[in-house]
């Protein structure tokens, strides 16, 4: 098969532009999520007040007419309609754009289906695009994605309010004659799941399968995949994580892609109980808390309780022997690894020499901080939906909590520091892959002159003392040069094992011929063998660390439950303002997780990148917005504990004083008081401005603005609250 991406290869472009539209639907539904009208979420209708009469639900398509001339039979109900159209019917157009896309992608994949079935992509089939590396990534994306917009669309949107926002506008819009006009299908895909509900939480037998069902993707290619993600690892992560105990962890994307398609495939969740045990040894042997997508979490204990192969085989996982040991070995590591990283962090540590030499250590380590980070922020995360009424839910959070003596403080010590050490390494590693071809011919060069000058020591030309003439060592040092000369930057294998080669042989010279007699002499030669160790250790560098490195710090899991460190993080900021520094790293670590939803619009070159990245990133800005603001509030604390002090401690000194009462009136502690508290509004100031200009995603956070934006904010509302707490008024008092 050609290249399945070619841009003159219409089956793999196909799909990639359907899964780069998945994602910025997703992107779409997560936006709209906030700015749902609230008359449409009402519980009970008539909680809508004079609008309870002309907002519907499905049933209106029944009795539509009924309802039409109830409204144009009353004036007052015909205001309201206007007045309400008016006022929503841009809002109604985006919410229902949305949900024709989901519908929309639905159908055209189900026709990419149909497609490769019909032979309408030359020598294309299912099996062959599934066989293909980029086409079974794409294949298994295309369904999980749909799968995900499914799930946000119950979760973020009431089906009740989804009805509604149809049906309005489709009363709305003028489109209900028209003859391209696809409303039904969109409402038979989106109408509310009987019997489930989020408040209170309820979920019928078959949810969500049934849901799923709607829109028709055949079993058989649902099946093809889940078989392919058994027994591949589609994303090659396991060059990434190589240990045997990292597996879970290499698995981790595709185990919550499998998690969703299982349910286009529920006869394997109900009855297959040895694919479903070989499915839970690999993908979940140690973890029962996945993230969905970005940051949204799924408890697989609540998720397949309906299931009796699904609930059987994650029974071994949640055994209680093996749940507490994983918790006792987190624990562990938890404090193992902070001492370990805050010895990477000491000035002078982590230097190129050092990260040259131990690379592969450092990304070992690297792998340790963000396994152990996952596994502990994951399953102490609140519970959610559905899992914080489950029982076994609560217990085993409760024991993981017990066991492992979670604490957050260090846990979110070690993602500050874990972050910090990300960065420093990224850092010095950016900067060898940039420089690499310059060192290493740099190196190669000198090492090529040393040589040549040992070879003038040995003529008896130089002037080095007790260094006697020999023509065959001075002969063998030219030849080693020009061996060294004529390797070969590009062929890095072949250059590698005769840069080996030559060292072993300078090695056995040195031995051999006893030149460790001749200080200047062995000077030379390891000197010599030190340049030539450089041009293997740069060698060692490849793009892909930079690559692994990526991989393995994603922190996309963590989109939403980082919001549950905030305390923490704010706290740490008022007891020590240095730490926002470090916060930088935090924040940066964090919007790595863009990569998740871009890669694939990017990879198309859809239009829909920027919109995308900007909506992304400006959730990521408004979370370090929201996370820097304790600053300007704790600055405005600080201000008035200073006015109080002067207005109501301080005394003023009067223009003559007895000479003994002097120390009464300089009040020294007060006054200390007063310049610490100056003092430290300064550092939190200086703390905040050493964060940097940071580029959060594609927007450009000025550190100084924030100050700015923040000191603004609190200002608002210290007046505010002054304004309110100060003026009151009479409602009795007459108006003159």
């Amino acid at each position: 098969m050609s290249d399945f991406l070619a841009a003159n290869n219409p089956c793999g472009q196909n799909l990639l532009q359907l899964v780069a539209t998945g994602n910025a639907i997703i992107a779409e539904l997560l936006r709209l999520a906030d700015f749902i009208p609230p008359l449409f979420k009402v519980i009970n209708i008539r909680d809508a007040g004079k609008y309870a009469d002309i907002i519907f639900d499905f049933s209106y398509f029944s009795k539509q007419e009924y309802y039409d001339d109830l409204i144009n039979g009353r004036a007052d109900l015909q205001d309201v309609d206007d007045e309400f159209r008016e006022n929503n019917l841009t809002l109604l157009t985006r919410f229902y754009q949305a949900f024709e896309s989901v519908h929309k992608y639905g159908i055209e994949f189900n026709r990419y289906i149909e497609d490769l079935t019909n032979g309408t992509y030359l020598q294309q089939t299912v099996e062959n695009v599934i066989a293909n590396e980029a086409g079974k990534q794409l294949m298994t994306e295309a369904v999980y994605l749909f799968g995900v917009m499914l799930i946000i669309l119950d979760l973020k949107y009431d089906g009740a309010a989804r009805e509604r926002m149809i049906v309005a506008y489709f009363r709305y819009s003028g489109k209900r004659n028209a003859l391209d006009s696809n409303i039904d299908e969109v409402g038979k895909l989106l109408a509310r799941n009987d019997g489930f509900s989020l408040q209170p939480y309820k979920r019928p037998l078959g949810y969500p399968e049934n849901y799923f069902r709607r829109i028709g993707f055949r079993e058989d290619v649902i099946g093809i995949i889940i078989g392919r993600l058994r027994s591949d690892d589609i994303y090659n992560q396991k060059k990434a994580y190589t240990e045997l105990e990292h597996q879970t962890a290499a698995y981790a994307t595709q185990a919550a892609m499998l998690y969703v398609l299982l349910y286009f495939y529920p006869d394997v969740l109900h009855n297959k109980q040895a694919i479903m045990r070989e499915i839970v040894d690999k993908h979940f042997a140690d973890n029962w808390v996945i993230n969905l997508y970005m940051g949204m979490t799924v408890n697989l204990i609540d998720a397949w309780e309906p299931y009796k192969a699904a609930k059987a085989a994650l029974n071994n996982t949640l055994d209680l022997q093996a749940v507490k040991s994983r918790c006792q070995m987190i624990h562990d590591k938890i404090g193992k690894l902070n001492k370990q990283v805050e010895q990477y962090l000491i000035e002078g540590v982590l230097i190129e020499e050092y990260v040259l030499k131990n690379i592969s250590t450092l990304l070992k380590f690297m792998k340790e901080c963000n396994i152990c980070l996952r596994w502990i922020i994951l399953h102490t995360s609140e519970l959610p939906i559905g899992a914080d009424i489950n029982k076994r839910c609560k217990q085993m959070l409760q024991l993981v909590i017990n066991e492992s003596q979670y604490n957050p403080s260090e846990v979110f010590k070690l993602l500050l520091n874990t972050a910090q050490f990300e960065f420093n390494l990224k850092e010095i590693v950016s900067l060898l892959l940039t420089e690499k071809h310059d060192r290493w011919i740099a190196n190669r060069k000198e090492a090529v002159e040393r040589l040549i000058e040992l070879a003038d020591v040995f003529s008896g030309t130089m002037p080095l003392t007790r260094v006697e003439k020999n023509d065959n060592l001075q002969t063998w040092f030219r030849t080693m040069a020009k061996r060294i000369e004529s390797l070969d930057f590009e062929d890095w294998t072949s250059a590698g094992r005769q840069t080996n080669q030559i060292m072993t042989a300078l090695d056995e010279v040195q031995q051999f011929h006893e030149l460790d007699t001749n200080m200047q002499v062995k000077q030379f030669l390891n000197d010599n063998k030190r340049l030539l160790s450089t041009m293997i250790l740069l060698n060692n560098v490849q793009e892909s660390t930079i690559s692994i490195m990526d991989l393995v710090a994603d922190l996309s899991y963590a989109w939403i439950i980082i919001d549950s460190f905030t305390g923490v993080m704010q706290e740490g900021i008022k007891r020590s303002p240095s730490l926002v520094t470090k916060l930088r790293a935090t924040f940066l670590k964090l919007s790595s997780a863009l990569d998740l939803p871009l890669v694939r619009i990017n990879q198309v070159g859809s239009n829909d990148l920027m919109v995308v990245s900007h909506y992304y990133s400006g959730e990521l800005v408004a979370y370090v917005r929201k996370v820097l603001q304790i600053i300007p509030e704790t600055m405005f604390s600080m201000l008035a504990s200073i006015v109080y002090l002067q207005t109501n401690i301080l005394r003023e000194l009067p223009l003559r004083a007895e000479k003994d009462k002097l120390r009464e009136y300089a009040q020294l502690d007060e006054r200390y008081q007063v310049a610490k508290l100056t003092h430290d509004i300064s550092i939190f100031t200086e703390s905040m401005l050493m964060m940097k200009t940071t580029l959060v995603g594609i927007i450009k956070l000025d550190p100084k603005r924030v100050l700015e934006d923040g000191i603004r904010k609190e200002l608002v509302k210290q007046v505010a609250t002054a304004l309110h707490n100060g003026l009151t008024f009479n409602p009795r008092a007459k108006i003159v």
